[in-house]
């Protein structure tokens, strides 16, 4: 029993850490509320540039640590850090601060710098959020320099074991700064698997748990500690039993690990020769790479709302063309899903303004976005027709709700598609259309938006938070949001049969397709295209070649009479445990996946 010596977290880098805990007090240092002398304005003005200057070249070395440590993808992370250095926005607002109210230069930093984290921690865009962190980490160089504290002496460097490093906020700054042979894991009160810090944990291969919140209030320093970051959990003083199940725990991720790298190139295939395609979902270009390393077959769901991050203006035509162009060779012979902006929600851009909404989720969003202002609309659909003439570029269309807009939609490929005909541009004469089914009116409308459709597309994220009610970002409600309530369960099987029905190709794009016990369910109710985040493609491949459809399929049909979510994961637990081993089915769910169901804290 492990009672109250057992901290549940997220896990965000696997492995096993078993050692003496040390927690790191890095947290702002204590600022005096004081002013100076207006004489004295000037000299504040110049310690903040001078502390500025210190910790960006802080910085500009950590970003070339990490490069060496964990590869320059990961040594990017400490741009954005650098940049918010380099903001001569905030800058001239902590000066116009000191000038104004003669404070010091830790002071008005101090106040400027909460600001912004408070503005930014309660953004509706994860992302923002998820760069609180980043504010912090410049925040307390910024000010352990300008109060006299050393920067880089937050760990004594132990002569003995590795430690357990706990602090409340784990920052890509200080994560980096310890060495590989003095840590044996990172545990954080703060943080999820989308954190910087919890990047490069994974990069450098260090075990992680973040969100252990409380944690480091219940924790005393040089406690034993086995971290696991694979289940997300920290257990104290923990016992030789506990600790070599954790070992055969690890032994076996590690031997997962082996077959899925062995199966990297293996074909999709069930057990009884059934094919399955596995596809990709591209969020950033960098992430082509990574799809092609993978092994997908195709990219099931392009993102391009990154063609407008962190820019005052829209992109041009020729600049997507381009890209979709890029992409679309680089698959030769396979479909690239091209999806429309999906902007509102927490995705405005600044080259995109939009007024306040109560209730942005269920406002002026995605499609309805597009079709309002066709004129930005048809400027990406000239671009995805170029791109077609170079691969098998096709048109997916999120937040679907009404038939009316597929209609206009393809009224406006058309017109496009005209346009530049007349035009003389290079460019595909038609484009196929499909849908995104990711609202309980499209799984409801799904024959009729079938018959307007070249083929459609199953979002489970949006389609399970719409059919819920339930925010998938709200962490209080994290227990409730599953994939695998009987509601949504029922309207996935309803999907699949009408587009076997129809002859409608079908996919799903959503995160279920990565959890394996939610796939093994996706297959048995007759999807055959999955499309996954790049770097679950092994394991989603390996699962897949363990599966025995008609198993599958008998499961699906047991399942859908199902009357709770409990029954439903219990029943395909079993099902799935007589062809896997659990323990290897534990293992393989992937800590750090953007998996935003919580299925395994349910399990």
């Amino acid at each position: 029993m492990t009672g109250g010596r057992l901290l549940r977290g997220i896990g965000v880098s696997p492995g096993v850490a078993i050692g003496p805990a040390r927690i790191v007090d890095w947290e702002l240092p204590e600022v005096e509320a004081r002013t100076v002398p207006a004489g004295e304005v000037q000299a504040e003005v110049s310690r903040l540039h001078g502390a500025i200057s210190e910790v960006r070249a802080l910085m500009e070395s950590l970003r070339a640590r990490t490069e060496v440590r964990a590869g320059p993808e990961e040594a990017k992370i400490f741009d954005a850090q650098i940049m918010m250095l380099e903001d001569q926005e905030f800058l001239g607002q902590v000066e116009k601060l000191i000038q104004e109210n003669q404070l010091t230069a830790e002071r008005a930093f101090e106040f400027k710098a909460l600001e912004m984290r408070i503005r930014w921690g309660q953004s509706p865009n994860p992302q923002l959020r998820q760069r609180t962190a980043d504010i912090s980490g410049i925040s307390i160089s910024v000010l352990k320099i300008l109060t006299g504290h050393p920067v880089d002496d937050v760990l004594h460097r132990p002569d003995g074991r590795p430690l357990v490093v706990f602090t409340r906020q784990l920052t890509p700054g200080l994560t980096v700064q310890f060495e590989r042979e003095h840590v044996a894991g990172f545990a954080s009160d703060e943080g999820t698997q989308v954190a910087h810090a919890a990047i490069l944990a994974r990069s450098m291969g260090i075990p992680c748990v973040m969100g252990l919140v409380g944690g480091v209030d219940r924790i005393q320093d040089m406690t034993e500690v086995l971290l696991d970051g694979t289940r997300g959990t920290v257990l104290l003083d923990p016992t030789p039993s506990e600790i070599d199940a954790a070992l055969e725990r690890e032994r076996r991720r590690r031997v997962l690990d082996e077959e899925l790298e062995a199966s990297l190139y293996q074909p999709a295939v069930t057990l009884d020769g059934t094919a399955v395609t596995l596809r990709g979902n591209l969020d950033l270009p960098e992430d082509l790479e990574s799809a092609l390393h993978h092994g997908a077959e195709g990219i099931g769901l392009l993102r391009t709302e990154f063609l407008l991050l962190g820019r005052t203006e829209l992109p041009s035509e020729d600049e997507q063309a381009q890209f979709f162009q890029r992409v679309a060779e680089r698959f030769t012979g396979r479909t690239v899903i091209v999806r429309s902006y999906d902007l509102g929600g927490d995705k405005f851009p600044a080259a995109f303004r939009s007024d306040y909404e109560a209730n942005p989720f269920l406002g002026w969003r995605a499609i309805r976005v597009c079709l309002d202002h066709p004129q930005i609309f048809r400027t990406q659909i000239r671009a995805i027709l170029r791109a077609r003439l170079h691969g098998d570029a096709q048109l997916l269309l999120p937040l679907v709700t009404q038939v009316e807009e597929v209609e206009r939609t393809r009224e406006l490929v058309v017109e496009s598609a005209d346009a530049l005909r007349r035009e003389g541009i290079p460019a595909a004469e038609t484009l196929p259309l499909g849908v995104m089914i990711e609202t309980p009116a499209a799984a409801l409308l799904v024959d009729q938006i079938a018959e307007r459709s070249d083929f459609l597309s199953v979002g489970t994220n949006d389609l399970t938070q719409y059919t819920l009610a339930v925010d998938r970002g709200n962490a209080r409600l994290a227990g409730r949001f599953t994939p695998l309530h009987p509601a949504v369960v029922r309207m996935l099987r309803d999907v699949v049969e009408v587009a076997n029905t129809s002859g409608c190709h079908l996919s799903v794009c959503g995160e279920m397709a990565s959890e394996p016990i939610s796939a093994f369910l996706l297959l048995g109710l007759g999807y055959r295209v999955l499309s996954v985040a790049p770097k679950v493609l092994p394991l989603v491949r390996w699962f897949v070649r363990q599966v025995d459809l008609r198993l599958a399929q008998d499961v699906a049909s047991v399942v859908v009479r199902k009357a709770t979510a409990r029954d439903i994961i219990a029943t395909l637990e079993e099902a799935v445990g007589k062809q896997i081993d659990p323990l290897l089915l534990d293992v393989g769910r992937l800590p750090g996946d953007r998996g935003e169901a919580t299925l395994r804290a349910q399990i």
